[in-house]
């Protein structure tokens, strides 16, 4: 979700040209770290120290550390792994202005294509109104360009109306795909096609945490329901929810001691150890022998257990008007329509 001051906003929309012709634009660095905090906290009254250094982690891996040939027998080029953040950072000589983060997303729920999701743009107080919002997204647009990559988006809360009205102006339009949630309330055993525990197979189904001895078989059952070799997109995920993620709630499910499925999901500690609200729903998957033998309930069951656990109210996902399966199996599990838009853009 966008961290943007409404008066930012209100201020961007107004005026197309910046003010400032001697601003200098580059990427963030882990070093930038006291900068952005200080912003941040100008504009939320909280630094999010512990966050901002885990997401400025994620902006310069070290992929060399990641040792794939000793894990699952699996052997990948580390420079084939994709990046986790696409920054843009706006500096008046030495003084960080403002910045941009956009995470790459590449393949959730079996997606072919790599887009990439803004969310999160911050101005300091005393550069707002200068059109640095829209400069700061021009540069995350040519890095995306450099990638390869050609589709924006973002969410924007409805009622939100100055900040709708800044993403249009900036040529943001409604995306096709549904924000969708669901609080964190334990899943009721009766859903549309009978009760969980009425299936023999239950019984035998194990959910434990994942752990980076499971690459090879997510990434075989991956490979199953997409027909695709995403060997690398399913690593840099791995290392996302194993190394990087704040907690670690992505799990697996087993039959007999073999892999069946997986949950992969995301929440950050803030600052002071707290945990943020929300969680975001990554992509679930059942190996297809598998499938209506209960082991996705299980999945999103247990997640449901843990995240309340950690005091997390909600969880959040994005769903294609077309992936009706995924939808039905969501929606039957109380995931209703979230009051967030999904917005888009197409660089060209």
């Amino acid at each position: 979700m966008l961290n943007c001051n409404q008066k930012l906003v209100i201020d961007e929309s107004q005026k197309g040209e910046t003010e400032m012709s001697d601003l200098t634009f580059r990427s963030l660095y882990p070093e930038d770290i006291d900068q952005v905090s200080e912003i941040e906290n100008s504009l939320t009254g909280s630094p999010k120290r512990a966050f901002l250094e885990k997401r400025l982690a994620l902006t310069t891996p070290n992929l060399g550390e990641i040792f794939l040939d000793e894990i699952g027998g699996m052997s990948l080029d580390p420079q084939a792994m994709p990046d986790a953040f696409i920054t843009c950072a706006a500096f008046d000589g030495k003084k960080l202005a403002g910045y941009g983060f956009a995470r790459i997303l590449e393949g959730e729920f079996g997606a072919r294509n790599v887009i990439v999701e803004l969310d999160d743009i911050g101005i300091a107080p005393d550069y707002q109104g200068k059109g640095i919002a829209k400069l700061v997204i021009a540069g995350i647009e040519q890095r995306m360009k450099k990638k390869g990559i050609s589709t924006l988006r973002t969410q924007v809360i409805w009622s939100s109306i100055q900040m709708i009205r800044f993403f249009a102006s900036t040529g943001f339009t409604l995306a096709s795909g549904q924000i969708i949630e669901r609080d964190t309330s334990p899943l009721s055993t009766c859903v549309a096609g009978g009760n969980y525990h009425d299936n023999p197979d239950s019984a035998r189904i194990k959910v434990r945490p994942l752990q980076w001895e499971d690459l090879a078989a997510v990434d075989r059952i991956d490979a199953k329901l997409t027909g695709l070799d995403r060997s690398a997109y399913i690593a840099a995920k791995f290392r996302e929810m194993l190394d990087e993620s704040g907690i670690r709630i992505s799990m697996v499910a087993e039959d007999d001691g073999i892999v069946t499925g997986f949950i992969m999901a995301r929440v950050d500690y803030g600052e002071f150890g707290k945990v943020a609200k929300a969680a975001v729903l990554d992509t679930i998957g059942v190996h297809h022998d598998h499938a209506g033998s209960g082991i996705g309930h299980a999945l999103l069951s247990q997640l449901l257990i843990n995240l309340a656990s950690l005091q997390v109210k909600s969880v959040r996902t994005k769903v294609e008007q077309e992936n009706s399966g995924l939808r039905s199996f969501l929606f039957k599990r109380g995931f209703k329509p979230s009051q967030r838009l999904l917005l888009t853009r197409e660089i060209h």
